[in-house]
């Protein structure tokens, strides 16, 4: 994604610590104490089918805190906000977050190149923010992870998986797995793609397969005829693709229509069900890794998906949903542990930063906890491939590079 030049640094606002708020947010003695979570994700436009199920998985685990009244005398409330997948506009939302009082917590973003840019506002407010999605390893472990890890933002988490695990574990399978020893690889040179491509070909290539060629597009594109033509040249047996579903359901069908009968292979960027019913019949065979094990597969999960389903929520619930209503719920149990008879402390933003690092809990998605740099300690990651027009899983597993 675009790298500002600037980052705005918006100073903390504070909650008072006297007196509580009525359900408006109106200071006074009785009444609940409304307490928000944030949301940030594309809302419209690019990527908006899984920014959706990262929304309304954050809004169920507000309606089952507030049914549960799991935090006596407070009431919590979503504040969803549109990033479009720009990381310019999700800078914008993070200083509006951060300017209402009563976010004590923010879930999101899914775009790691939106992520760039929210962080430092975030951190200039001790404001925590949980993304389920992002999986670029600089946000948690800085610019030169390979060789030291350095965590930059103590109030930036996130539920999912580093692409250090999600593209060695593609190259694995692609690998010995699938017996595919000749790929052709494509990223879209936003900061989520390019990075998931670079781990791809460099433990494909220690896992001791050749990358006979290398590509990028543009978001937005459409047409791929040259790019399908230089892969059918390559002789290539496999396509890995560093992106969003948006483009790479359009390059799935042009590969096979153009003749070339080979899987595309992605990571959690293309799993959704809107990639399989725009690509059709070709997108048969294709394949992704994603975070985590099946949510169908997770007894926990069971009343999400029901809850989910009967809302008829719009999005896609099954790629992020349970990750989103993990990250809020981590909100949820350390605002329990700051707020007392519904009276929020002046610095209690800083108080959930450090009640969200001490996470310790069963969700939906696994374990619940992080390590030092913010990250989940749950490693488990998951290939699907379509079979019969559906994301069916093949192997789970966790993966360990080789250096």
């Amino acid at each position: 994604m675009v790298i500002l030049t600037s980052v705005l640094t918006t100073g903390a606002l504070t909650l008072t610590a006297c007196g509580s708020r009525d359900n408006n947010g109106k200071s006074g003695d009785s009444g609940n104490t409304t307490v928000v979570i944030g949301v940030d994700a594309p809302l419209t436009g690019q990527n908006s089918a899984t920014g959706l199920g990262i929304q309304y998985g954050a809004q169920i685990a507000v309606d089952n805190a507030n049914k549960n009244k799991t935090v006596p005398g407070v009431t919590f409330k979503v504040k969803a906000l549109d990033d479009k997948a720009l990381p310019a506009t999700g800078q914008q939302n993070a200083s509006q977050l951060v300017a209402d009082d009563q976010v004590l917590g923010v879930v999101g973003p899914l775009n790691s190149g939106v992520a760039t840019q929210m962080q430092q506002v975030f951190a200039t407010a001790n404001l925590a923010e949980i993304s389920p999605s992002n999986t670029n390893p600089e946000l948690t472990q800085g610019k030169n992870w390979q060789t030291k890890k350095v965590r930059p933002y103590k109030t930036y988490f996130r539920t999912a998986t580093t692409d250090e695990f999600q593209g060695g574990f593609a190259a694995d399978y692609a690998y010995n797995g699938l017996k595919k020893k000749k790929a052709f690889v494509v990223d879209d040179k936003q900061t989520y793609g390019a990075g998931l491509s670079k781990i791809f070909k460099e433990q494909f290539t220690k896992q001791g397969g050749k990358v006979i060629g290398t590509d990028h597009v543009n978001v937005g594109d459409r047409d791929f005829s040259t790019l399908v033509t230089k892969i059918k040249n390559s002789h290539a047996d496999l396509v890995y693709y560093g992106g969003q579903y948006d483009e790479s359901q359009v390059l799935t069908k042009q590969l096979k229509d153009g003749g070339a009968k080979i899987p595309l292979f992605g990571g959690d960027g293309m799993f959704t069900p809107t990639y399989i019913k725009t690509a059709g019949k070709a997108a048969e065979g294709d394949l992704v890794t994603s975070i985590g094990v099946p949510v169908d597969t997770l007894p926990a999960a069971k009343d999400f998906v029901a809850a989910y389903k009967a809302k008829k929520y719009p999005g896609d619930y099954g790629t992020y949903g349970s990750y989103s209503y993990d990250a809020a719920t981590a909100i949820i149990k350390a605002v329990a542990s700051v707020v007392k008879d519904g009276k929020v402390p002046s610095d209690a933003r800083a108080q959930v930063v450090d009640g969200v690092q001490k996470a310790n809990f069963e969700g939906l998605s696994g374990k619940i906890a992080f390590d030092q740099y913010g990250d989940t300690t749950n490693k488990q990651l998951t290939v699907y491939q379509v079979t019969k027009g559906d994301w069916k899983s093949v192997k789970s597993g966790t993966f360990e590079p080789k250096s």
